[in-house]
C-alpha cells in the first residue's frame, strides 16, 4: 500500500501562488494515477486535479482551471499541484490521492471513491 505525504501549505495572500507537494512510498508510483483534492472547512471534499501515470493528460476542475497545474516526476515518486492567482476560496486542507486500479488506458477520475490511497492533508489559506 503506497503512503502519501504532502506538504508546502501555508498562509498566503490573494493573488500568490504556492507550490504543493505528495511525496510516495511503499508502492510502485508510475502505477498510479495521482490526484489533488481538497476540503474547505465544513464542506464536503472536492475534486482539484488528477494526472496520469505518465504525466501526459491531465484534468482540472473548472474552478482551478487555468491557475493550477498538476505535474509529476516519476523518478522522484512525487507529484505537484502549482497554484497561481489564489483566491480566497482557495482555502481549504488539500489532499494528494492515489488511484491504483490496473487500467488498461486510465480515467482521470473525479470521485474521491475512486482513489485507494491518500494522504493527511495540508492547510492551504488564502487571505483576502
Amino acid at each position: 500500500q503506497v503512503q502519501l505525504v504532502e506538504s508546502g501549505g501555508g498562509l498566503v495572500q490573494a493573488g500568490d501562488s504556492l507550490r504543493l507537494s505528495c511525496a510516495a512510498s511503499g508502492g510502485t508510483f508510475s502505477r498510479y494515477v495521482m490526484g489533488w483534492f481538497r476540503q474547505p472547512a465544513g464542506k464536503e471534499r472536492e475534486f482539484v486535479a488528477a494526472i496520469s501515470r505518465i504525466g501526459g493528460r491531465t484534468n482540472y476542475a473548472d474552478s482551478v482551471k487555468g491557475r493550477f497545474i498538476i505535474s509529476r516526476d516519476n523518478a522522484k515518486n512525487t507529484v505537484y499541484l502549482q497554484m497561481n492567482t489564489l483566491k480566497p476560496e482557495d482555502t481549504a486542507v488539500y489532499y494528494c490521492a492515489a488511484d491504483a486500479t490496473d487500467y488498461q488506458i486510465e480515467p482521470l477520475l473525479v470521485g474521491a471513491r475512486h482513489y485507494d490511497a491518500w494522504g493527511q492533508g495540508t492547510q492551504v489559506t488564502v487571505s483576502s
